[in-house]
């Protein structure tokens, strides 16, 4: 292998990881490694970043991931919060409709409700993360060609093959990639799940097709989201939401069964004046526009050898309830430094089995809580905010504690934040490294471990309450205890170094 990761001589570029797809996914865990000092590249079949607002809600959990990537500040400012519906019919407000169930502030949840966000502006903070992470760090001098970056654009997978080594990958056009891991995050009709033969198993969630679009429109404000419910049995419903940090409007419309939707403006404009008391000269441009039918898919499998399935490439959901980009970014967030332990910090490589274990039951749940709140089964309330989520009972996962209620922090959960006397738990959190936090422990002899965990000590308090927990790269607890015995045997398994 070339260890400057440019051409060789037979022109193969060579890196440790080979990220397909420049989406949220992608792009996440490109920076997530950079900042691990894993070199890797990210390839994109499309000549461009995604240009549309599609997945628009950023959830609070994602928002915690976004904070630790460093990226929180810039999505914060791009964005808004979400406005209240307002119901429309023959021209006059009728009603309010409530997007979310409110959610109480807490002291170990820094961000509660959804943030507003467009997809294109999402991953144009990550993008610019990513070169900012990759400028800063001996990588820039892997540039695989003059000029070159982190992300080669205009790169279509055309084959697969792997060895016990490596994984090769083949484009349209430029030099194929040698890597020591690769991951699939083009997509739900993603060419890398093809090319392993992995099979993809869904229902559709609702047979009507639906149009998504950004455009421009007058004689709306943008305080609310305009909702514009069907008039008859042949129409469909219209809603048009003011895109936060945007001059734009996100416009989704239904459509009967069987309806070839039309994406031009005059398309939109038509049905923009039929379901609404706007006229078609109030749609003023069309900035991007896509149809789809709801449906719901996941993988067989997540990992195939030394490639794994990340995203949309491992899970497709309705876009109700906003849990595709959130899941997705988080499948990133677990597998990145993962990657990074076993390529850079002599972790054994038995510690990536662990993705596929953990992710695959999230993104199953996932699936299902979109398709009810898009059913309107359920409403969008604490699930869809993933705080909740975890891993116990994973193979990760060690509780030497007995007796704890169900409703007590246990191994397996997400790591609370709070302020407890000066140390805000998020800041100790914070950066590619596991966190020892000792609470209510003071004089307790704690075992030798490598000097990258870093200690805290802190008071007992009521997220915690006293004992030993062991929080892991991505924010949850791996290993709780009421001493300290143990903890080495733990550190030394799952290669914490």
């Amino acid at each position: 292998m070339n260890a400057n990761g440019i051409a060789g001589a037979e022109g193969i570029v060579n890196t440790d990881v080979l990220v397909v797809g420049a989406g949220p996914t992608g792009l996440a865990l490109a920076a997530d490694l950079a900042r691990r000092g894993v070199d890797a590249l990210v390839v994109e079949r499309a000549e461009a970043l995604f240009p549309g607002s599609r997945g628009k809600g950023i959830q609070p959990r994602t928002m915690e991931v976004f904070e630790d990537l460093g990226v929180l500040d810039a999505i914060l400012a791009a964005g808004g919060r979400y406005p209240v519906g307002m119901i429309w019919q023959d021209g006059e407000r009728v009603g309010e409709h409530r997007m979310f169930d409110p959610a109480e502030a807490s002291g170990d949840s820094p961000y509660t409700e959804p943030w507003m966000v467009p997809q294109w502006r999402t991953q144009e903070i990550l993008f610019a993360r990513l070169e900012e992470l990759w400028g800063s760090s001996a990588l820039l001098e892997r540039s695989r060609e003059p000029g070159g970056g982190p992300v080669a654009f205009g790169r279509e997978v055309v084959g697969l093959t792997q060895d016990e080594d490596g994984v090769t990958v083949e484009f349209t056009s430029g030099a194929p990639v040698r890597a020591r891991y690769a991951v699939a995050a083009d997509g739900g009709r993603s060419a890398v799940r093809r090319a392993l033969g992995i099979g993809m198993a869904g229902e559709t969630v609702d047979p009507h097709p639906m149009l998504v679009a950004d455009v421009r429109i007058t004689g709306l404000d943008r305080d609310n989201w305009h909702v514009f419910p069907p008039r008859g049995d042949d129409d469909g419903f219209l809603a048009i939401c003011p895109l936060a940090g945007t001059q734009d409007f996100q416009v989704v419309a239904q459509f009967p069964e069987g309806t070839d939707v039309d994406l031009s403006l005059d398309g939109i404009r038509k049905v923009v004046d039929a379901r609404s008391h706007l006229s078609p000269a109030d749609v003023t441009e069309v900035r991007w526009a896509s149809d789809f039918r709801p449906r719901a898919a996941m993988a067989d499998r997540f990992r195939a050898g030394r490639v794994f399935l990340a995203g949309d490439a491992a899970h497709v959901h309705s876009p109700a309830g906003g849990q595709g980009l959130n899941t997705s970014v988080q499948d990133a967030y677990n597998l990145g430094w993962k990657l990074g332990a076993v390529l850079r910090d002599g972790a054994p490589e038995s510690l990536l089995d662990s993705y596929e274990e953990e992710r695959l039951p999230i993104a199953a749940d996932m699936l299902g809580l979109s398709t009810r709140v898009h059913r309107g089964e359920v409403r969008r309330g604490a699930a869809t905010r993933q705080l909740g989520l975890g891993y116990r009972g994973r193979s990760l996962t060690v509780e030497r504690r007995a007796g704890l209620p169900e409703d007590a922090l246990h191994a397996g959960d997400r790591a609370p934040d709070g302020t407890v006397g000066d140390v805000r738990l998020f800041d100790a959190f914070r950066g590619p490294h596991w966190t020892l936090l000792t609470v209510g422990t003071d004089g307790a002899a704690l075992p030798p471990l490598p000097a990258a965990v870093r200690t805290v000590h802190i008071p007992s308090c009521e997220a915690y309450g006293t004992g030993f927990f062991l929080v892991r790269p991505d924010g949850y607890v791996g290993w709780a205890g009421a001493t300290a015995e143990g903890l080495t045997e733990y550190a030394t398994r799952v290669g914490v170094v």
